[in-house]
């Protein structure tokens, strides 16, 4: 058994202020007696404007995020996702909105680099968002080794595109790390239904931190992070405002899962061209 957590925030512009909010909920999630903890989608930066996280992008391995996300693993001796740090691009005006996990040592373990970007127009508002413009997509699907189990990485937008899980699955996904900024209109039309489906469909457990309140920038994002299990039943949830969600996470219940209801197994070729 692995206590895990999540955590929600109504991030701002200025980043040290959000560093300092992820700093205090950090210690809250390793008081519950967290090991792996997931922060939010753009957790360090909420700007004013899309463009305002460009300015504060960081080369891989140097910069203030960074630095905070490592000395709060190695300081707490956590594994820790780190939500998405706006990263260096080819593009000199775009940022990669890279998703962190850091070991307990201090040590990045893995990158993975957001692939769907968020480009729509939602339904029933005049809300309209083009995250094209500002971010450069990656191309790489990401599991990684840890002491809980083999992780993946996917972030927000993502959630919407299964066939990105089953390539993760392929690569022995036990475990989901989504960090998420859903807005509110979208959140509350699809964001349980989504995270739930994941985790049914593949056998693993979701652990889905998201940004959860109103934010200087005008934007209202739907926050209920939450902690599904692999038979898709939530294990705790917090609806809005900054804070976290813990749950014990069990890797023997997952695999005696998969091995009683192989239905994973049960994949034919045609599904898997």
């Amino acid at each position: 058994m692995t206590t895990v957590a999540c955590i929600q925030m109504a991030s701002g512009p200025k980043v040290g202020a959000n560093l300092l909010e992820a700093e205090r909920l950090i210690g809250m999630a390793v008081d519950k007696g967290s090991k792996l903890v997931v922060l939010p989608e753009n957790f360090a930066i909420m700007g004013k404007d899309e463009s305002d996280k460009v300015a504060v992008r960081e080369a891989e391995g140097s910069g203030p995020i960074q630095d905070f996300l490592a000395q709060q693993a190695q300081r707490h001796r956590i594994w820790l996702v780190g939500g998405t740090v706006p990263l260096v691009a080819h593009d000199d005006n775009k940022i990669r909105a890279a998703c962190l996990l850091f070991d307990d040592q201090g040590k990045q373990a893995a990158r993975y680099d957001k692939i769907h970007l968020f480009d729509v127009s939602v339904v029933d508002s005049d809300e309209r968002y083009t995250e094209s413009d500002t971010i450069e997509p990656g191309d790489q699907a990401v599991v990684v080794d840890t002491p809980f189990g083999k992780l993946g990485l996917a972030v927000c937008y993502d959630l919407r595109f299964p066939e990105l899980f089953r390539t993760m699955l392929d690569q022995g996904m036990e475990l989901l790390a989504l960090p998420s900024a859903f807005t509110a209109i979208t959140g509350k039309a699809h964001w349980e239904t989504l995270v739930r489906a994941r985790a049914i469909e593949n056998l693993c457990y979701v652990l889905a931190a998201g940004q959860g309140g109103y934010h200087l920038n005008g934007r209202a994002t739907y926050g209920h992070s939450m902690i599904v299990d692999p038979w898709g039943q939530v294990m705790n949830e917090l609806a809005n405002g900054s804070g976290l969600v813990c749950a014990e996470m069990n890797l023997d219940r997952l695999h005696n899962l998969r091995r009683t209801f192989p239905c994973l197994d049960h994949r034919n070729i045609v599904c898997r061209v």
